[in-house]
């Protein structure tokens, strides 16, 4: 197998496996902060003990997104040597902000936050954990600013050959880079919603604690309504933006072949595997498609016919994968709604507690399905317009980047299965017993 492919499997692997962890964290900090917020604001002794037992499932989670995180830089220069010299002036500064500011500030308060317990009064501890929230997205925007730019590349001169830095804000404040962050960090939010009303589901059904669970359950299901309902709208801004920055990723997200007016979207659609047109077009609402990407119906979409085949991403998984992200929000929704119906009568209705409980996955494969996406839908460039994935590989042996893709397999995947032994052990054990029961 040749290098390129090697290369991009072992980013891909690391990547997605690094991204299992990234959204709860910043999701489950912000549900954290709201708990011991309502524990400093009223003195009930419960929400510090909700503070503590999430918190701890954060700390987990954070860990090993940390971890994971680490090997993604390395394989800039390892295995994108070639990308890192002709961006690194742009991409490698974003990096490097993030890691000098944004990390520090969230490692730091994240220190006084687990040591800081009793010995700190309790606004200054819950001050603590706000500025690990806000420095974890802060971080965030950071990671998917420079992400954005290889999505939709501003801010540049081109000089002696490579991409250098022309404008810092205009790469900071650009269109893509807000609404990328937006998207993304919101997705994150429904997904750590859903891991708490997931393991509170799991203890309600058992009677136990109940009380506990039911205000941690009905914390989440409101943070994951707003934020399901907002993604939904918010999702539509994402898809004109990409109509008009990646006119060939959005032909592929919806397998639009024919360049036209009143463009069509069908609900029944099957793309060929060969990437070659579609195998059933069944049911098409006009202008459907032509609305979606410009806000009118009469807006000529361009189709993959009209870009060269080398300019082609990869049709059947980016559709596949958008249909995937965008079924699962529309479930998030219908979900959130039902139990906020329902949020005095949690306990009488298990079928409910039962759904939400099998439900703590799906957020993490709609996540992973936006990224596929996201990054899928870019190729063939790893920077838009500019430099093709296959210009950015290392000149390296592909034997050395096999050996190093089976390692990180194997270690990936015993670090995962450690990683959620561990959440799901602390998680049925539940919070710490109160004082007065301990006796």
């Amino acid at each position: 197998m040749e290098v390129l492919i090697l290369s991009r499997l072992q980013f891909a692997a690391a990547t997605f496996f690094h991204f299992l962890f990234v959204p709860l964290t910043l999701g489950l900090s912000i549900l954290v902060a709201i708990m011991e917020t309502k524990w400093v604001r009223s003195g009930d002794e419960e929400y510090k003990r909700m503070a503590k037992f999430w918190g701890k499932l954060f700390l987990i989670n954070f860990g090993l997104g940390l971890v994971t995180g680490i090997t993604l830089e390395f394989q800039f220069g390892t295995n994108w040597s070639r990308y890192s010299a002709y961006v690194g002036d742009i991409f490698g500064s974003l990096l490097a902000i993030e890691a000098t500011a944004a990390f520090f500030l969230e490692s730091t308060f994240i220190a006084v936050w687990i040591f800081g317990w009793e010995r700190i009064s309790p606004k200054l501890h819950c001050v603590a954990i706000w500025l690990v929230a806000f420095a974890g997205t802060l971080s965030a925007y950071w990671i998917l600013a420079a992400n954005a730019w290889m999505q939709h590349p501003v801010g540049y001169v081109m000089r002696n050959g490579r991409a250098e830095l022309a404008n810092f804000f205009d790469v900071i404040t650009q269109r893509f880079a807000v609404i990328e962050f937006v998207h993304t960090v919101s997705g994150a939010y429904i997904l750590a919603g859903f891991f708490v009303m997931g393991i509170s589901a799991y203890h309600l059904l058992r009677k136990r604690e109940v009380s506990f669970f039911t205000k941690s359950f009905r914390i989440a299901l409101v943070f994951a309504l707003v934020f399901s309902l907002f993604e939904v709208v918010q999702g539509h801004f994402n898809g004109g933006e990409v109509a008009e920055a990646q006119p060939s990723k959005l032909a592929a997200m919806e397998s639009h072949w024919k360049t036209q007016k009143m463009a069509p979207m069908y609900l029944l659609q099957v793309p060929n595997l060969s990437g070659d047109g579609n195998l059933i077009e069944w049911i098409p609402i006009p202008g459907a498609l032509s609305i979606l990407a410009y806000g009118d119906p009469h807006a000529e979409v361009k189709g993959l016919s009209d870009f060269k085949p080398e300019d082609r991403p990869p049709v059947f998984l980016t559709f596949i994968s958008f249909r995937i992200m965008v079924g699962l929000g529309m479930l998030f929704v219908l979900l959130t709604v039902w139990g906020f119906l329902i949020r005095k009568k949690l306990l009488d209705n298990p079928k409910y507690l039962r759904i939400m409980m099998l439900a703590i996955p799906l957020p993490y494969i709609a996540n992973e399905a936006g990224w596929m996406v996201a990054e899928v839908g870019r190729q063939p460039w790893i920077v838009w317009g500019l430099m093709r994935t296959s210009d950015a590989v290392s000149p390296v042996d592909p034997t050395q980047v096999a050996v190093s893709l089976i390692a990180f397999i194997l270690f990936y995947g015993l670090l995962g299965v450690v990683a959620f032994w561990l959440m799901a052990r602390f998680a049925k054990k539940g919070p710490e017993p109160l004082p007065a029961a301990q006796g």
